[in-house]
């Protein structure tokens, strides 16, 4: 199966807490897609232009004058917007699929139950900055705070980096934070395909690819 122009391509997201192992899965999930003749273009958010990487950074490096949380909230919403049009709505007209580590769903997640602002106020911003364009399939990986916690040391240890600014957000936040996720996941579960991450990233791998697959074969 290869992209075709003129079919519109699909279009999968990633989501999750932090430690999740959201940015590993992604892009091994490229790397099986394209062994099968899809064409993927790869991104993230915040990020993926050269904009919305400088408002990542403005997001996420600790410093003396971090956003507020509506701040915070806009300047998601703004790299979103930025990606979605110079970027995803672009490849997806083309044919090719794209896969990206988070979208909307982290900022309804985050913003709405992390930060407690309005979710429906979230969702309908969300919308005008989507211009209403919604993921064909979501993975949502679900893990265990304390593994969770472990891989995130791990990393830092191996990367000689320290916890971003959400990172550092409190334990409270997280747990807000999953259960966020795991509602949303129960509101549309014909979207949202939850996967228990607390394996190796082979086994959480094949949890994936299994997911994806009977996508695939219903998508195409």
């Amino acid at each position: 199966m290869t992209s075709a122009q003129g079919a519109r391509g699909r279009f999968i997201t990633f989501e999750g807490g932090e430690g999740s192992g959201k940015s590993t899965q992604v892009r091994r999930l490229k790397a099986a897609l394209e062994a099968r003749g899809i064409e993927v273009v790869l991104t993230r958010e915040p990020g993926g232009t050269p904009l919305a990487e400088a408002v990542r950074r403005l997001l996420k490096e600790p410093t003396g004058d971090s956003p507020c949380d509506r701040s915070e909230l806009l300047l998601f919403l703004a790299a979103r917007a930025q990606l979605v049009r110079t970027v995803i709505r672009p490849a997806l007209a083309s044919g090719k699929w794209v896969v990206s580590d988070r979208f909307s769903d982290s900022t309804l997640a985050y913003q709405g139950y992390g930060r407690g602002l309005s979710r429906a106020f979230i969702a309908a911003a969300n919308d005008f900055a989507c211009e209403g364009l919604r993921p064909d399939l979501t993975l949502l990986l679900d893990v265990d705070p304390a593994v969770a916690a472990a891989r995130m040391r791990a990393r830092e240890a191996a990367t000689h980096t320290a916890a971003d600014r959400i990172e550092c957000a409190g334990e409270d936040f997280h747990a807000r934070l999953r259960q966020g996720f795991a509602e949303l996941a129960a509101a549309e579960p014909e979207r949202i395909r939850v996967i228990d991450a607390d394996g190796t990233e082979d086994a959480v791998g094949e949890k994936v690819w299994q997911s994806v697959r009977r996508a695939v074969d219903d998508m195409v």
